[in-house]
């Protein structure tokens, strides 16, 4: 078969099945046995499936994985795993066979529900050679069909995939993310977590991965820590407030940290009640990937690396405008959203040239963003030539003047004062532009804990001075 020839769900299984060396346990709660039922149906299956079980029950589930808090969870997953692949190395001793243990847990459509949160965790931990190392790949996917049937098809053939992709393209985690929605589509399921680990992924950084998925067009948004750990939206975000800033921060300024200590101190003097759980993340989208550095890996690392240093966490994205983001994240969390904006964000936020994507155009769209508890705070921007730009200095256009008027007056926008030291028009562009060509000056402009990170990891192209 071609490489360029995307295989059947019924040929991955097949050849998995008539791979002698490959060998193990299928364990999977809920949603039925989808995965091991396309080995079972292709035929061969005897060479391939030494167990195929669903412990369906909570009880049962209990007695043979120990006690959880949820039963769809990555933690739950885990535990499947790892009993499942001990057991494995416990019983079978023929040292020609590659071992593996699969597990999935999922909720799918519930007879008689019409509108729930359909996900799943899946996972496989698998050994390259006999008796060598093991290595892991755990996802998490929403189920987006309307029936259960749908969804239990949907399952078993993401199963296939991850299967397939593991044993035969673990040199390339990029081709395993690409083809984990083969003979799917993205309106079927969206997987908005991947971890790899282990001898196989010992070369990959998940903050690449996280990246990977949302350029592939698999999930709307991905995450991680300020320490690099890939998070999962729906556990991170349910029921929290949260705040965002968008921007390159490539690298980040003075300007961009005292934009987001203003915004945080006004958000809790506003929401007091949800100052202890507010989230907060730095937004990255893929059009300011592609724009500034064409999706350079090493130039979006670099950015997450500096984020990092200063204790924040990454939100890539593949929306273009918030009120798409917005309109997402109300799928997680019905508390207060904030977007921290300066005072040029603001004008591309009321630019109508930004909303001809809706038929109801910048009325529509404003009207998805500025939904129940949603505030854009916005900082004041000094431009070049020394003026101030900010909600009360902003000229909008004539026939919407009365529509920021009353965004204004319902503090859907709502102003926050300057806090820094003394007023800068200096942009991440130039900064960087400095720091390439020898400068030291550009250590002026940024925190100290981000310019320490540029120069001992050698970020953005430093070379010392």
């Amino acid at each position: 078969m071609s490489e360029h020839t995307k295989a059947t769900t019924h040929q991955k299984a097949l050849e998995i099945n008539l791979d002698t060396a490959r060998y193990g346990t299928f364990a999977e709660i809920g949603a039925g046995q989808e995965v091991v039922r396309w080995f079972f149906r292709v035929g061969g299956a005897a060479g391939t499936v030494a167990k195929s079980m669903s412990a369906y029950d909570m009880t049962v589930s209990d007695a043979i994985y120990g006690t959880t808090r949820r039963y769809v969870s990555y933690d739950r997953l885990l535990q499947m795993l790892n009993h499942e692949f001990a057991l494995n190395v416990d019983r079978l001793h023929d040292g020609t066979k590659r071992l593996f243990a699969f597990a999935n847990t999922v909720t799918a459509r519930r007879f008689g529900v019409a509108h729930s949160y359909d996900h799943g965790w899946m996972g496989l931990r698998f050994q390259n050679e006999p008796g060598g190392l093991v290595s892991q790949v755990l996802i998490h996917a929403r189920l987006l069909d309307h029936t259960h049937i749908l969804q239990q098809e949907a399952v078993g053939i993401l199963g296939v995939n991850l299967l397939h992709g593991c044993f035969y393209h673990n040199t390339s985690p990029d081709r395993i993310i690409h083809n984990l929605l083969d003979n799917l589509s993205r309106e079927r399921i969206e997987i908005d977590m991947i971890e790899f680990s282990g001898e196989a992924f010992a070369h990959v950084d998940n903050r690449l991965m996280a990246l990977a998925l949302v350029r592939q067009g698999a999930a709307d948004i991905a995450m991680f820590d300020s320490h690099g750990n890939v998070l999962q939206p729906s556990d991170t975000l349910y029921k929290r407030p949260i705040l965002i800033q968008r921007g390159t921060f490539r690298p980040i300024t003075h300007t961009h940290l005292d934009m987001l200590l203003a915004t945080h101190g006004q958000f809790k003097q506003d929401y007091p009640e949800h100052a202890s759980r507010t989230i907060s993340f730095m937004e990255l989208t893929t059009k300011n990937l592609l724009m500034t550095a064409n999706m350079d890996s090493q130039d979006f690392l670099d950015r997450a690396e500096i984020l990092g240093a200063i204790g924040q966490r990454v939100l890539i994205t593949r929306f273009s405008g918030s009120h798409g983001l917005i309109r997402y994240l109300r799928g997680f969390t019905d508390q207060p959203i904030g977007l921290s904006i300066g005072g040029a964000a603001l004008v591309d936020l009321l630019d109508e040239k930004n909303y001809t994507d809706l038929r109801g155009g910048v009325l529509e769209g404003l009207g998805n963003l500025f939904r129940e508890q949603v505030r854009a705070y916005c900082y004041p921007q000094y431009l070049p030539d020394g003026t101030l730009l900010s909600i009360d200095s902003f000229s909008a256009a004539p026939h919407i003047q009365h529509l920021v008027a009353f965004l204004h007056h319902t503090k859907c926008i709502a102003p926050i004062p300057y806090r820094g030291s003394k007023p800068s028009s200096i942009t991440s562009t130039e900064v960087l532009a400095l720091l390439r060509s020898g400068d030291p000056s550009w250590e002026e402009h940024v925190p100290v804990a981000v310019a320490d990170s540029i120069k001992e990891r050698k970020l953005f192209g430093y070379r010392g001075h």
